[in-house]
């Protein structure tokens, strides 16, 4: 069975391809497959600054909450 995936294009410098394709290389796999892995962890990154970040005032109250 033949799975065909969408694809678009994605305007990049010569230098950021170069760059895509050596760690594409490095990483055995496709420069494709880079770019998830790099959106992935861009993703991933923000998502740990957001969860450094020092809790709001309301959001303290809501966790010092009386459950009794």
């Amino acid at each position: 069975m033949l799975i065909c995936m969408q694809s678009t294009s994605v305007r990049i410098d010569a230098t950021t391809h170069e760059e895509l394709k050596r760690l594409a290389t490095e990483l055995k796999t496709t420069v494709g497959n880079t770019v998830s892995l790099a959106v992935r962890a861009l993703r991933q990154d923000r998502v740990g600054q957001d969860l450094s970040a020092p809790l709001r005032e309301d959001e303290t109250a809501w966790l010092d909450a009386d459950l009794g």
